[in-house]
C-alpha cells in the first residue's frame, strides 16, 4: 500500500476513534443518566443523529493537530471520515 493511502487511512480510523470516544465521553460523563438508560432514550426519541454529530466533535482537535503536524493526508482522512459521518446524520434525519 503506497504511503498516501497509509496515512489517508490512519486518519479515517483515527477520526473513528475520536468520534467514538466522543460518543463514550457523552454517554457516560454527560448524561444524567446511566450508559443503558441513556441509549434506551436516543433510541426511543430517534437522536441517532444529533449525538452522532456531538461525537464528531473530537474530530476537529484530531484534524488541526494534523494539519499543526503538517501531515496533510492524515488531515485529508480525518475529513472523509467527517464527511461520511455527516452523511450519516442526513441519512438518519430522514429515515
Amino acid at each position: 500500500m503506497g504511503t498516501i493511502k497509509k496515512d489517508i487511512l490512519i486518519g479515517v480510523l483515527v477520526s473513528l476513534f475520536a468520534t467514538f470516544g466522543g460518543i463514550f465521553l457523552y454517554l457516560e460523563y454527560f448524561s444524567k443518566f446511566s450508559f443503558n438508560d441513556t441509549l434506551e432514550m436516543i433510541k426511543e426519541g430517534g437522536l441517532y443523529g444529533k449525538v452522532l454529530v456531538l461525537a464528531a466533535i473530537p474530530n476537529l482537535f484530531v484534524f488541526f493537530v494534523f494539519i499543526k503536524k503538517k501531515q496533510d493526508n492524515r488531515a485529508k482522512g480525518v475529513l472523509l471520515a467527517t464527511i461520511l459521518i455527516a452523511l450519516t446524520t442526513l441519512i438518519l434525519k430522514f429515515v
